[in-house]
């Protein structure tokens, strides 16, 4: 009886403590701030289903960026223009297409 109220309590701290510490698996990628007046919306397609990617993304040209570069918790999630353009709203959007993931440095 005594052994068995100490693993119930010792059970219950631990899942209490645990719900608390520990971080969220898949946090939300960074977003750059409100679209700017010389920056271009693009749209994002692909990558993991996990993480929860904007559809939206602004750059400053596609000559200047034709890769874009999203942090996401431990990993960057690469995107590459894709040559097409697809409609989004009423407006011709440029596509860029999920490519890769490159982990951050330590």
């Amino acid at each position: 009886m005594l052994i068995s109220a100490f693993l119930n309590s010792l059970c219950r701290s631990f899942s209490a403590a645990s719900r608390w510490t520990l971080p969220p698996v898949f946090p939300t990628p960074l977003t750059r701030q409100p679209e700017a007046p010389n920056y271009l919306s693009v749209l994002l397609r692909g990558g993991p289903d996990w993480i929860p990617i904007p559809e939206i993304w602004h750059v400053k040209s596609l000559e200047s960026e034709p890769k874009v570069k999203i942090l996401c918790g431990n990993a960057y999630e690469h995107f590459e223009f894709s040559g097409l353009y697809a409609t989004h709203e009423g407006a011709e959007l440029p596509v860029y297409r999920w490519s890769c993931r490159t982990y951050v440095a330590e």
